[in-house]
């Protein structure tokens, strides 16, 4: 009897076990399913998303394009009918307005020099090696204080009177090269104004031409010409306003540079007579 009951115990603890397996098993499945179908869905969500997102930045590109097209297109239509012979003429102001300052801007800025780091280069150079060796330095450095602190050093040994009337000759040369083409912008800068009221005068007389020509006084007939008249003008005069804006940058950068070159030539002037006086 006690076998029977433990032989029955024993098939009824491997059937329970085995029951048990299965069911962890299926269970185990159904966590997989579960989480492969959440992965699937979070990747469907996320595909989507990217999908909206590259949608979005395509017909954000896409607006800007024709927005830079639709602005051309403006321009290029308001450039014909503003007479296009008045409006070649403002157009070309402008061109070599910008031309002259963009190559005055450039020149200026190669010409801007450590005026301090210079003078104790040639503080330097002086104490070791002479007027020679200052004189090389001035050679090696570029811009305008090098030229006229060569031109000074040239001279040293004819007296600090000599020394410094070259400074200040040469520094009168330095100031006029970077004045170089401010005459130009400031032509350009009166002439473009100037033709858009000469295309605005014309217009007037175009449409008081029609007027005449028609016998009436039509809205229609007076509105082409007050157009091509608005039009020009105000071109010229947003070319006048962009080319003074670079004329006022470039005469405040040849301030600033001839302020330079005067504080360093003093500096100069200073040196050379220690020098001179040392050597005697």
């Amino acid at each position: 009897m006690k076998r029977l009951f433990t032989t029955i115990a024993v098939i009824g603890l491997l059937i329970f076990g085995s029951t048990a397996f299965t069911m962890a098993q299926e269970d185990e499945q159904a966590d997989k399913a579960e989480m492969q179908d959440t992965t699937e869905a979070v990747e469907d969500t996320t595909a989507a998303d990217t999908t909206a997102a590259d949608t979005e930045a395509a017909a954000q590109e896409d607006e800007t394009t024709s927005g830079i097209e639709r602005m051309h297109k403006q321009i290029k239509q308001k450039f014909i009918q503003g007479n296009p012979a008045f409006m070649g003429v403002v157009l070309l102001a402008l061109i070599f307005g910008l031309a002259i300052s963009i190559e005055r801007i450039i020149y200026l800025n190669l010409s801007t020099t450590n005026t301090e780091k210079l003078l104790k280069n040639v503080e330097d150079a002086l104490e070791e090696g002479g007027v020679e060796s200052a004189k090389e330095v001035c050679r090696n450095t570029r811009g305008p204080v090098a030229s006229i602190f060569y031109q000074g050093l040239d001279r040293a040994d004819e007296g600090i009177d000599v020394a410094e009337k070259s400074v200040i000759s040469y520094g009168s040369v330095q100031a006029g090269l970077l004045e170089q083409g401010l005459t130009w912008i400031s032509l350009f800068i009166s002439i473009a104004p100037m033709l858009g009221f000469m295309g605005t005068v014309i217009g007037m007389i175009e449409a008081f031409d029609n007027i005449a020509a028609a016998g009436n006084i039509s809205p229609s007939l007076v509105a082409s010409g007050i157009q091509v008249a608005l039009i020009t003008t105000v071109s010229g005069l947003i070319v006048g306003v962009i080319l003074q804006l670079f004329y006022n940058y470039i005469v405040s950068k040849i301030d600033s540079i001839v302020n330079s070159m005067e504080d360093a030539s003093i500096s100069l002037v200073d040196l050379i007579y220690k020098y001179n006086k040392k050597k005697q």
